[in-house]
């Protein structure tokens, strides 16, 4: 089969799940992944020949995106921050508002003048404290999470980027107390409510690990209020916290970090939405 071929053959069999153009990035993904072949190498060799071998690879695949599994399981791998990192159905696949939230870290405090001391709650993949132990050279980051094999896979990431995090099993509801003295504390923790998920997509749903996602409606702040009690006496005079939040419980997760000795700010993502907080112990 020609690789002209498969590419019609790939679109007429996904043509009912997805509008044409997500169709055609899993196909450019997946090229890439199986066959080395960039979007540029399609569209100016389309005589390739497809093996048997490739031919079945592609078509297991198709049948995985059929059933709505996201193409980053697939493949083993999702991109965040420039960089790759491996994922699988223990750990979310990163997502841009978190790029946004790291950037932000990044931005405040690239020009730092001593080693940053950070704490990471949640760990997942571990694009969070990979990245900000990169982009904040010297910084000593730690990093916890209540699931084994989110850590497995975070360390698996950290050593692939040439990265260097401590990371911990913890279960922070748990926790007491931490140790004290950092300079920022950053999480991506569960905030979806039961009551939305009527609006996630079927790859989220059915896919995605749902400890990491939901919280119930009647506590869906839960963990803001126990980081940030916990980062009252964690954190350094001036240190910093930093959340990604529920767009929908945006002032009210601003009013619960206040009122436990910060000053905190809202900030939008790039579509409009209060995605992001910050809040300076005072």
């Amino acid at each position: 089969m020609l690789i002209s071929q498969l590419k019609i053959q790939f679109l007429e069999d996904l043509e009912d799940e997805f509008p044409v153009t997500e169709i055609e990035s899993f196909f450019y993904i997946l090229t890439e992944e199986y066959l080395g072949l960039r979007r540029i190498d399609v569209a100016m060799n389309p005589e390739i020949e497809i093996s048997e071998s490739q031919l079945a690879r592609f078509q297991k695949a198709i049948l995985r995106l059929k059933d709505h599994e996201p193409v980053q399981y697939i493949t083993g791998k999702s991109e965040f921050y420039g960089r790759e990192f491996l994922v699988n159905k223990n750990v979310l696949i990163p997502r841009p508002e978190t790029e946004e939230l790291v950037d932000w870290i990044i931005s405040d405090h690239k020009k730092a003048n001593h080693k940053l001391r950070i704490l990471d709650i949640g760990t997942g993949s571990g694009c969070i404290p990979v990245t900000l132990a990169l982009e904040l050279s010297g910084s000593k980051v730690t990093s916890i999470d209540i699931s084994d094999e989110a850590i497995i896979q975070a360390s698996r990431n950290a050593e692939l980027n040439n990265s260097k995090v401590n990371f911990l099993k913890k279960d922070i509801l748990a926790e007491n107390s931490l140790d004290s003295e950092f300079d920022i504390i950053v999480s991506n923790p569960p905030y979806v409510r039961d009551l939305e998920k009527k609006e996630m997509q079927r790859n989220v749903l059915d896919f995605e690990p749902e400890a990491a996602l939901y919280v119930r409606d009647e506590n869906a702040l839960i963990f803001y209020e126990k980081i940030s009690s916990l980062a009252g006496t964690a954190l350094k005079d001036k240190g910093v916290l930093y959340f990604e939040i529920n767009q929908f419980l945006a002032e009210e997760t601003k009013n619960l970090v206040e009122n436990f000795g910060f000053e905190a700010e809202l900030k939008k993502d790039i579509f409009g939405n209060y995605r992001m907080l910050k809040a300076v112990k005072i």
